[in-house]
């Protein structure tokens, strides 16, 4: 008989998840590690319930130290508190596991919550959420009769819990489908946001995170209002109608709501309910915040609250968009994809256009030479296309529509609500001296939300009496907005790029809503001219979450937007004509001036096409008087050869835009020489 084979399996292997950890080459912090890390490590796996409980809190309270945190990490803490501490039969010692979770991922990036995700995080939080349910609901004991340090460990572990939920569910769309599709989380969320049973900061919590997964998210949504356990909708509803956190924190979920399950003005949910109905308990918020020296006397929880109302306006301002697009009589002029930069939208495949009309090539024939050019940019003055198919063309170039209905704002009653109530707080609020970090970001979040508001109002067409009821309640609004907003931030000539930037683009908006009956005083205009040469050459930021800036939200887009605005018909020939000299001067010194940005240039040109393409209008004496046309033919080339440098595969968006550029400046020469004076 053959000897029995020997187990090749060494009893004593290590985890092939604990891979052997090198000492940190830095003397300090291998000192830290042999004196802190590792000892508190392995009291975390001794057989001493007491010393582990002992060891979890204290690497619950040294984990938010970077360099502790790091360690800790490289010692894969994780994977320890992951099978082992949130197993534990001490629920000190869990609450202690759940709390290093929840402090690693908020000082962490987002991708250690996808790392959280991968491990199946989510199990764990399931069955620590039905642990918690059974606990709540449990009849005996019932959760009031339990010790008071034992429902204080229930909160801490809910507590961590809640923050974890929300952190997961913002860093990847799958992490935030895969809570969604939880039955026991949500169950955990609605019993809390539905009832009292929670302390004041453990309900807040809960609500938060609910606001959190609840934008964008129509499931979510439709678990909200058919759940028939808590009854979580009707709860929120009440409580929005109320005053204080609970009433902030609800009209957030509630709009979120509202928005996904398309809960709009002409397509209102249960018992007619829309974002109207949040405007007023909102504005309640705002009007509690002197707008005197200290907007909120150093209360910081206080400034807090106010943000929060103030970037839920905000996107009830945006997402108002929605509603003119869908359904109502008031039709927007053109649909925006980000606010005022979504330029020209021409369908390129649908054109007919042939020598120099024709679309800049693909990025594989960038490389080849223009040979159809003449040298000085001139057209083809032979088009065969007739006058008809030339005013089609340049509807499309200056985004005129046809006349529609006057708008009634018994159809808008969130917009009512926005212009009647939110408004005037907003502007009070926008008004605060910026003395402090809270009085700095109040005012910040009320020109966005201002903002916000505007550009959605501008998307309207008023030019031909369309929408007339909107317009009449809104103008009033829009001059207040800029003789008590705009014009005195822009009269303190402020250093400040950020406020400038904000205040430049509400100006924007307003301008664009009130065409060229914009209140301007001490010629305006000049200003927002040196502060483009100001801010020249300035790449737009970057923001959060994202790898590259928009070039269109830059500082010098929007000051050439704007002043192109200003100019708009009937804005009086002396502005016009300065306005239009600025943009020409722009155009023909972008080829030497590297300063100048191709989203500056495309601006210009969409300001120019817009400005005189009524050859109907006043200024369009400006137009030819001052030899606009000769300088834009002989801009064409120099276009051609600035879309060329811009790469598709980079810069996709720009390259696009400048595309649509060449194009339309092409075709708007054409029907220029085609309306000439006699």
């Amino acid at each position: 008989m053959g000897k029995a084979r020997k187990n090749r399996v060494r009893s004593g292997r290590a985890d092939p998840i604990a891979k052997p950890v090198k000492p940190p080459s830095d003397p300090e912090l291998a000192k830290l590690r042999e004196s802190k890390i590792l000892p508190v490590l392995k009291d975390l796996q001794n057989p001493d319930a007491k010393l582990r409980t002992q060891a979890a809190s204290a690497i619950a309270n040294i984990v938010q130290d970077t360099k502790c945190r790091k360690l800790l990490l490289r010692e894969q803490v994780v994977h320890i508190v992951l099978t082992e501490t949130l197993t534990d039969n001490s629920i000190d010692s869990r609450a202690a596991g759940w709390e290093i979770l929840k402090v690693l991922a908020q000082e962490e990036e987002a991708d250690f919550c996808v790392h959280l995700y991968r491990l199946d995080i989510i199990t764990a939080i399931e069955h620590a959420a039905k642990t918690i349910l059974e606990t709540l609901t449990a009849t005996e004991p019932p959760f009031s009769k339990l010790l008071k340090a034992q429902q204080r460990l229930v909160w801490e572990i809910t507590s961590s819990l809640l923050t974890l939920i929300g952190l997961l569910g913002t860093a990847r769309e799958e992490i935030l489908t895969s809570l969604t599709n939880n039955h026991t989380v949500l169950r955990l969320l609605f019993r809390l946001a539905a009832t009292d049973v929670a302390p004041q900061d453990t309900y807040e919590e809960a609500l938060t995170c609910l606001l959190t997964l609840s934008e964008d998210n129509l499931q979510l949504g439709q678990a909200i209002t058919n759940d028939q356990e808590t009854q979580c909708y009707e709860v929120l509803l009440k409580q929005a109608l109320g005053t204080g956190p609970k009433s902030l924190l609800s009209c957030g979920v509630l709009h979120n709501v509202f928005q996904s399950l398309q809960w709009l003005d002409h397509s209102p949910g249960k018992d007619g309910a829309c974002d109207a109905i949040l405007i007023s308990p909102l504005t309640r918020v705002l009007e509690q915040v002197s707008s005197g020296f200290d907007a909120t006397n150093g209360d910081s929880d206080n400034a807090s609250l106010v943000q929060v109302a103030l970037e839920i306006l905000a996107s009830i301002g945006t997402d108002l968009q929605e509603t003119l697009e869908k359904g109502n009589r008031s039709q927007p002029a053109a649909a925006k994809d980000d606010e005022e930069w979504n330029g020209i939208e021409d369908d390129v495949e649908a054109m007919d256009l042939d020598g120099d009309d024709k679309a800049v090539e693909e990025e594989d024939e960038d490389e080849e030479d223009d040979e159809d050019d003449d040298d000085d940019g001139e057209l083809d003055e032979d088009d065969d296309d007739d006058i008809a198919g030339l005013e089609e063309d340049m509807e499309a170039v200056t985004g005129v529509d046809d006349p529609s209905d006057s708008g009634n704002l018994d159809d808008l009653p969130t917009l009512a609500e926005l212009i009647s109530r939110a408004v005037p707080q907003l502007v009070r609020l926008s008004q605060v001296p910026p003395i402090s970090e809270e009085n700095q970001a109040i005012q910040s979040h009320a020109l966005a939300a201002l903002s916000n508001i505007a550009w959605t109002v501008s998307s309207l067409e008023f030019s031909e009496g369309e929408n007339a009821n909107v317009f009449e309640a809104w103008a009033p609004a829009a001059k207040k907005i800029w003789n008590k907003v705009i014009t005195p931030i822009v009269e303190a000539d402020s250093a400040d790029l950020e406020l400038a930037t904000q205040v430049t683009s509400l100006a924007w908006a307003v301008s664009r809503s009130l065409g060229g009956n914009v209140p301007l005083v001490n010629h305006q205009h000049q200003k927002f001219m040196a502060l483009y040469h100001a801010s020249k050459g300035q790449s737009a930021p970057v923001p959060e979450g994202q790898e590259q800036a928009d070039p269109f939200q830059g500082l010098g887009v929007k000051c050439v937007g704007l002043l192109g605005s200003l100019a708009r018909n009937p804005a009086p020939l002396e502005i016009n004509r300065e306005v239009g000299v600025f943009l020409i001067t722009l155009l023909n010194s972008s080829e030497k001036d590297k300063a100048i940005l191709p989203a500056d240039i495309i601006e210009a040109l969409d300001q120019l096409f817009d400005t005189y393409g009524d050859e109907t209008a006043a200024c369009d004496e400006v137009f030819w008087k001052d030899g606009f046309l000769q300088h834009l033919q002989n801009f064409v080339p120099k276009l051609k050869a600035m879309v060329k440098t811009i790469d598709k595969r980079v810069q996709t968006e720009l390259r696009t835009k400048a595309d649509e550029a060449v194009l339309n400046l092409g075709r708007f020469l054409t029907y220029k020489k085609k309306h000439a004076p006699k």
